[in-house]
């Protein structure tokens, strides 16, 4: 798939299908965009786990954290990544060991790796790149 350009309705399709968003470098913070993007996405509906080992165990928004993507207590639809871009290969080897695999894995905003969106692919793993869904929600659904 080319990463450069995203049909809108490609994107429309993922935002609507999702319910649940394993949420990866949740921050306490409400001054962090992920603490904000995780915010919205919980105000729109879905079921938001945050992903962070510093703070698992506590709570962000109201939901526990869990330390690693494999301790999510469900299978998840989506993947939205707050962690940089050279982290991205490795978030997508651990999707990729989950017992279910997640049906897409989202690089927020500067959140590219080329390599490992088509290793995800492969897997039957769709992929979004520096996007971020609270900025395409309100363009594409609301």
């Amino acid at each position: 798939m080319n990463h450069d350009h995203y049909d809108n309705g490609y994107i429309a399709e993922i935002l609507k299908h999702t319910r649940t968003i394993a949420l990866l470098g949740a921050s306490p913070n409400p001054d962090r965009p992920s603490n904000r993007v995780m915010g919205f996405l919980l105000g729109k509906g879905y079921t938001v786990y945050p992903v962070n080992p510093g703070q698992a165990g506590k709570q962000i928004l109201g939901q526990t954290v869990y330390k690693t993507l494999g301790d999510v207590p469900q299978p998840v639809d989506l993947v939205d990544v707050f962690r940089a871009a050279e982290y991205l290969d490795g978030v997508v080897d651990e999707a990729i060991a989950l017992e279910t695999k997640p049906k897409v894995i989202w690089g927020q905003l500067s959140v590219r790796d080329d390599r490992a969106a088509a290793k995800a692919e492969a897997a039957g793993i769709k992929v979004v790149m520096d996007r971020c869904p609270a900025i395409e929600y309100p363009r594409l659904i609301a």
